[in-house]
């Protein structure tokens, strides 16, 4: 039986990748000692999900961190049955990188190495999936003429970009966050590896990922944790742009989704831009909206005019280059489709949660 290994395994799109391989029939062996929980605390822990993923009968939990030997020991373990890796673990928040500069480059650049090395020594044939960000190409989406609408940023219908931007944006010259450059690095080494060793390895830098399986926190998963603010009545804070910054959203099953047709067809030394696209994007107003109709409740948010520094006034992916080399693939999921799958799978946790947090207080 051919061998998934998925780093990441607790969090969203790594335990999304975990249950989609495995309901393919391989057997999934899974990295996650819930690093997140120490970036964002225990509302950012991956150990529910976790929890889940241990049901599941093929499918082995490993505690231990991508950056330690203890990796190089479990590839020499699965050796050539190894079929694929997909390397969604990273320090995700470029608010968090600036806290701890040298835990974030480990993490996301040194941790990436070690499973390049691993897998190029003992199963070179595999299949190298890195689940990287649009944070690689900097704050340079600023600099593209917006126009300023009621409710959003967005382009001139007849800008050239105006679908999504596309994999030929430079990704030089612009100011990334520690956590972008810790990516790029991660990003390079990816492709690198796939060109220099001759490694089957492909790049997807995506947008917003989300989906049920995220641990929303502050910092990071704004999607998720707003629905879970909106559905708990916990206020949210939203950062600079007056609220009209635009992300495209990516739900989880789609973009593994992805990961299955290249592990299935690899090209060589591939970059893809990936996420919702002109299908699925919105601004923050427009989600704080969204998530009112959806809940039927009143959010209580606040403004900071304080933009979080390198953040995007506007993202939309190009998923051109992915479709024309995989023609089969298609979104299912748009944004309200997004967060009402979100709150359907997670209120009562969260309202579980709420009320624990109650009791402890009293």
């Amino acid at each position: 039986m051919s061998i998934v290994i998925v780093t990441g395994a607790g969090g969203l799109v790594g335990g999304e990748t975990v249950r989609h391989f495995h309901s393919l029939g391989h057997e999934v062996w899974g990295i996650d000692n819930d690093l997140r929980s120490y970036f964002f605390g225990p509302e950012g822990s991956t150990t529910w999900n976790r929890v889940r993923l241990t049901q599941l009968p093929r499918y082995r939990h490993f505690d231990f961190d991508i950056r330690d030997d203890a990796v190089v020991d479990l590839f020499k373990r699965g050796g050539p049955a190894i079929k694929a890796v997909v390397h969604c673990a990273a320090q995700p928040s470029h608010d968090w990188a600036a806290q701890e500069p040298v835990t974030d480059f480990q993490v996301n650049a040194n941790g990436t190495l070690n499973l390049l090395e691993a897998t190029r020594l003992h199963a070179p044939e595999a299949v190298f999936v890195f689940t990287s960000t649009n944070k690689v190409y900097g704050d340079t989406p600023n600099r593209l003429p917006l126009h300023e609408l009621g409710t959003r940023f967005d382009l001139p219908t007849d800008h050239e970009w105006f679908t999504g931007i596309p994999e030929t944006m430079s990704i030089d010259h612009s100011l990334h966050s520690l956590f972008g450059v810790s990516k790029a690095a991660a990003d390079l080494l990816v492709q690198e590896y796939g060109r220099y060793f001759g490694m089957r390895t492909g790049v997807f830098r995506g947008g917003c990922l989300t989906g049920p399986g995220h641990s929303g926190a502050q910092l990071h998963g704004f999607l998720a944790y707003l629905m879970k603010c909106a559905a708990t009545g916990r206020p949210y804070t939203v950062f600079g742009y007056e609220g009209k910054q635009v992300r495209d959203n990516i739900h989880s099953l789609d973009l593994v989704a992805a990961f299955e047709r290249f592990v299935d067809d690899p090209r060589p030394n591939a970059v893809y831009n990936i996420g919702g696209g002109r299908r699925s994007n919105c601004s923050m107003l427009e989600a704080i909206d969204l998530c009112q109709e959806i809940t039927g409740e009143s959010l209580a948010w606040t403004y900071d005019d304080r933009a979080r520094q390198g953040d995007h006034k506007w993202w939309i992916s190009d998923t051109t280059r992915f479709e024309g080399d995989y023609p089969s693939w298609d979104l299912k999921y748009d944004v309200p489709a997004i967060l009402t799958d979100i709150l359907e799978a997670n209120i009562e946790r969260w309202r579980g949660e709420s009320s624990a947090g109650r009791v402890q207080a009293g």
